[in-house]
């Protein structure tokens, strides 16, 4: 009852977007925020006015129906999905502590404050505080895979609090215990948790191994008591669930570009259409009044207002109503392809590629640069130890490293003294082991720091057989190395380490944990050993131990400086080392004060931090261990062929200068036929401004060319006259990441054939990848396989997942994923360039079609006075349109798979750089060239048609039309000789001839009627007539000629001029 009066959120999930009632007008609301499905909504609205339809309106609803149908059907699939997820995870059951006895309940009507049991291998919806476990297997200590948090494969280690720990199974003092949890507000932070439990007047510090977190699965004990803390939307899964950033290819910001511009031009031809019928019915339309009579009231200037209006309709097929569907669909049947692509296909991990949206096919094509990280992406992560430096001395195997595999084997070093080593595990210095064999303290140290100062976790199913579930390769790496040489770790509980040394049972108190994180880059844990020494182990990177060490260890310092530069020139991932002896009381004010800072909701990660600090000083070295990384398949080919095809490779990676140098020229990043290799590595602001200085004047002797690569106004890439690297370390990306020296970096970096960014953070992964998304107008694609990748990934226009060693929240961040690097080449060379071709030829056709269409309509408006009629029959229409779409398909099909292979882009890559969206697909002067040759060649034959009947068989309205566009000048008449009039008569006439008024005498008897000086009326009203032109008695002699007689039939031609003439 305490705590519903907080009204925390319930426990039911929805993630479901709509219902039955809310379906169809929430799913109509979103398709017509498309400006293309509104115009046809106007449109359809427009065709329901008689007045200005002149086509039926179905031929708008078939085609909108269509397409609202097909959007509303993908929609409504995605969302019954996410509706029966929701309803699987919502009536999932659990046992929750009512009335003191436990009763089964669904999960959706779990609440805040409820005590639940977890068992083993069941499945966590809530954010639980862990209050007790099982203790005959794990000592209140309990591994969860957070598989649908974080697709991780490898186990996270949760303990209980002491003080609920010992609660047990007592289903009466677990309804009895009355404490209050005091902790921070809902968020998505999957890393951090802090809050306090207050009990019998003491208060312990909650941290993220004492939750559950949703998403997460129990192993390693039978049972497991906990607080519901969070629930429904507030745990940190569903906290991270949010929509994630829209990523819009630029074939998408073209249609968008291109639609708007299609509408602006559909009402410029309309426009002009209606100016025209204004202009017709100005000075023609009254001739047509006779047999088309205007309606009261409808003027010219009305007329011309309806007009504009029906050819909105008419012409409406030049807006692209289907070309989101078709884009969508051509980009679903691209994502199939790369799904079904048996060559990225990787069989050892039952992997197939998979592509995980569909909407960005097409941008694989124009990929500019590749932002890869490291470890599990170019190599393999599975760390093998091979060699290390103790006390200034190096072991491992020192020979030639060339030699093959049998032999090393033959010489590999003999465990069997150890009954619980691990018989997977290969070494190759028998000295090492003559040392351990000796009690040498050093060497002792070293590996009991190994066998202490981890996170891992240990499974012993049967006697003797040891299963260890690291966080990390590099952790299991380093433990079972430990194990084979005689320092065994057997288990583990919240306050003590179980280890075996040397055959002796040995247990260790663990009296605090200074865990790793990517700002600390190191860990380190405070025992006391069986005899009471109090004693404090530290490993991680070697710069950061290196600040740490007391001042007496200069010289030892020295040695495994070389040390560690060796191993990381062969490509070996390097750790230091180091330990130091403390002082009882020291330690005992240092604990009070880690326990203040740990129960503090404020700032505590800093206080932490700080007391960290202080203690982790003066460490002693010891020495320092290289783990062995090995490239991938392929690796080496597949930068090779992406640096042919003009992509830029930048590696981002947290190892050290040395090993990235080595992993560059081993994959070919790094060339040793390079011009040079630059390396940055300035410790403040003006080091490395200096430093990138000198850079722009090695690339440009010139000063003049200097200062231009250094302009803010210009990042257009220069041509160098040799090939040139970048190495550059994270403390001097730090300050080149700065605003005031980012262009600098960028355009020197941009200059290079390859880049490696060494000790960086995730943060600065994103940053790089942000600062060339910023000023480079260049599509970029991440590639990862670790949590540490995610923020990479999500920040470039793509981002690729790899299914590695470090389990899946790299892939369910990004938009692809396979199993192995070398994938990436196929998926830009063959995949890209196929999406991105074909989505290109298929605008171009669309629009091609559309307007060849359109056009037809429009110049058919000139040959029936602009009244908006037809052009084509509605049969010709959707018969032709469909005959084209079909069979343009096939051919398409047809071609595709006849003249293109796969093999073609690997073997040409350099024919691959097709970027730029507007000068591939619509900048082509070909492409408008065949739109208007085929406008021109589909009006052609009409213009011929009517020019050819007008000459060889005029009607009598053509000739008529004729004479009055070109009469006589009354001039010329003036100088024309006198020759025989009838013959001139005669031969000038183009209308029937007058032989009847010759044979009847009347024509000789009477004289000539002078011309004359005006043009009477015209109408049905007047009864004498006078044809145009020389037919109409024009002759050379200046006298007219066949004059109206006497009882002769008016002619059709009366309508259009007369001449009154007293003497008839």
């Amino acid at each position: 009852e305490f705590n519903l009066s907080f009204r925390y959120a319930t426990n039911a999930i929805k993630t479901s977007k709509y219902n039955v009632f809310t379906f169809l007008p929430l799913n109509l609301f979103e398709q017509f925020q498309r400006i293309a499905n509104a115009y046809f909504l106007v449109l359809l609205v427009l065709q329901v006015i008689p007045q200005i339809s002149s086509l039926s309106w179905f031929t708008t609803v078939v085609p909108l129906i269509l397409v609202l149908s097909f959007t509303a059907a993908k929609d409504a699939l995605d969302d019954i999905n996410r509706h029966r997820s929701d309803n699987r995870v919502n009536n999932r059951k659990v046992q929750v502590l009512i009335d003191r006895k436990l009763c089964s309940e669904t999960w959706m009507n779990v609440q805040v404050g409820d005590i639940i049991k977890l068992e083993n291998n069941q499945f966590v919806t809530v954010t639980t505080l862990c209050c007790c476990f099982d203790t005959s297997r794990s000592s209140h200590i309990c591994c969860v895979p957070p598989r649908l948090l974080l697709r991780e494969t490898n186990l996270k280690v949760r303990q209980a609090l002491p003080v609920t720990g010992e609660l047990g199974e007592d289903i009466g003092k677990l309804a009895d215990f009355n404490g209050e949890v005091r902790c921070e507000p809902p968020n998505n932070r999957l890393d951090r948790f802090t809050g306090t439990l207050t009990f019998a007047g003491q208060k312990y510090s909650l941290d993220n191994e004492k939750i559950l977190l949703r998403g997460c699965t129990l192993r390693n004990t039978e049972w497991c008591f906990g607080l519901v803390l969070f629930a429904g939307p507030e745990t940190k899964l569903m906290q991270n669930c949010g929509r994630s950033t829209f990523k819009r290819t630029s074939i998408d910001r073209l249609m968008n570009i291109l639609v708007l511009c299609i509408f602006g031009f559909l009402a410029f031809m309309c426009f002009v259409l209606a100016i025209g019928n204004y202009i017709w019915e100005t000075n023609e339309g009254s001739g047509f009044t006779v047999f088309l009579p205007r309606e009261d009231g409808v003027s010219a200037g009305f007329s011309t207002f309806l007009t504009f209006w029906s050819y909105i309709i008419i012409l409406n097929t030049v807006v692209p109503i289907s070309l989101y569907v078709s884009v969508e669909i051509i980009r679903l049947g691209n994502s199939f392809y790369i799904d079904w692509d048996r060559k990225m296909y990787h069989a050892n991990s039952d992997t197939p590629a998979e592509a995980r949206t569909t909407t960005l096919n097409e941008e694989l094509g124009q990929i500019k640069y590749v932002f890869s990280d490291k470890t599990g992406t170019l190599t393999q992560n599975i760390m093998v130890f091979n060699k290390c430096s103790i006390n200034g001395k190096s072991y491992g195997y020192v020979g030639d490293d060339q030699r093959p595999e049998i032999f090393k084997s033959k010489n590999a070093v003999d465990f069997s003294f150890n009954p619980l080593a691990d018989p997977r595990f290969v070494f190759h210095d028998h000295s090492l082991v003559e040392a351990v064999k000796l009690e040498s303290p050093e060497v002792h140290t070293f590996f009991r720091l190994l066998a202490l100062c981890h996170t891992v976790m240990a499974e012993e199913k049967t006697e003797g057989e040891l299963s260890y579930q690291a966080q990390s390769p590099d952790e299991g790496a380093l433990v079972t190395a430990a194990r084979n040489f005689g320092f065994v770790f057997r288990s583990r509980t919240p306050d003590s380490i179980s280890i075996v040394e040397m055959g002796n049972q040995l247990s260790y108190e663990l009296l605090a944990i200074l865990d790793f994180n990517n700002v600390r880059k190191r860990m380190s844990v405070i025992v006391r050993s069986p005899e009471g020494k109090l004693s404090l182990y530290c490993k991680g990177a070697d710069t950061l131990i290196y600040e740490k060490l007391h001042p007496s260890c200069s010289k030892l310092m020295d040695l495994t400086t070389e040390h560690l530069n060796e191993f990381a020139g062969e490509g070996l991932r390097t750790l230091a080392l180091a330990y130091k002896d403390l002082d009882e009381e020291y330690f005992d004010q240092w604990k009070r004060r880690h326990h203040e800072a740990s129960t503090s909701l404020d700032d505590r990660e800093g206080q932490l931090d700080l007391l960290y600090e202080e203690i982790e000083k003066d460490l002693l070295l010891l020495g320092a261990t290289a783990i062995e990384d090995k490239l991938q398949d392929g690796v080496p080919q597949t930068i090779e062929q992406l640096a042919k095809a003009d992509i830029k490779v930048w590696v981002l990676t947290g190892d050290k200068q040395e090993t990235a140098e080595n992993i560059g020229y081993s994959c070919n990043l790094l060339r040793e036929e390079m011009t040079e290799v630059f390396v940055i590595s300035g410790h403040s602001v003006d080091e490395v401004h200096q430093e990138l200085r000198l850079l722009s004047k090695t690339l440009f002797p010139y000063r003049s060319r200097a200062l231009h690569l250094f302009d803010p106004s210009s990042l257009t890439e220069l041509l160098l006259t040799g090939d040139y690297g970048l190495v550059i370390n994270g403390h001097s990306l730090a300050y080149a990441l700065e605003h005031s020296m980012e262009l600098d970096f960028l355009r020197t970096a941009c200059l290079c054939k390859a880049v490696i960014c060494c000790r960086v953070t995730p943060l600065q992964k994103a940053q790089v990848v942000e600062l060339v998304k910023k000023y480079k107008r260049a599509v970029t694609l991440a590639i990862g396989d670790g949590a540490n990748d995610v923020s990479m990934i999500k920040a470039a226009h793509i981002g690729v997942g790899i299914s590695g060693q470090e389990g899946m929240q790299a892939v369910l961040s990004s938009d692809y994923s396979f199993a192995q690097f070398r994938f990436l080449q196929r998926l830009l060379l063959v995949h890209g360039r196929w999406s991105y071709l074909r989505m290109c030829k298929f605008l171009r056709y669309f629009f091609y079609k559309n307007f060849t269409f359109t056009f037809v309509h429009f110049w058919f408006a000139f040959f029936c006075g602009f009244s908006a009629q037809l052009g084509l029959e509605m049969s010709y229409w959707t018969a032709v349109n469909t005959f084209f779409v079909l069979g343009s398909l096939a051919m398409y099909f047809a071609v595709t798979f006849t003249l293109y292979s796969n093999g073609m882009f690997l073997i040409l890559p350099t024919a691959f750089p097709f970027l730029g969206t507007g000068r591939n697909s619509l900048s082509q002067p070909s492409v408008w060239l065949t739109v208007l040759l085929t406008s021109i060649l589909c009006v052609l034959p009409v213009v011929t048609y009517r020019f050819l009947l007008t000459q060889l068989c005029p009607s009598i309205n053509d000739k008529a039309r004729q004479a009055k566009a070109t009469p006589p000048p009354p001039s010329q008449r003036a100088r024309i000789r006198r020759t025989s009039s009838r013959r001139s008569g005669y031969a000038f006439s183009h209308a029937q001839g007058y032989g009847d008024l010759v044979t009847s005498g009347r024509y000789l008897r009477r004289p000539a009627v002078p011309r004359p000086s005006g043009f009477a009326n015209m109408g049905r009203a007047t009864t004498g007539f006078s044809p145009m032109g020389r037919s109409a008695g024009y002759s050379p002699t200046g006298r007219p000629q066949n004059a109206k007689a006497e009882n002769v039939e008016v002619t059709s031609l009366q309508m259009y001029r007369t001449i009154q003439d007293p003497a008839l």
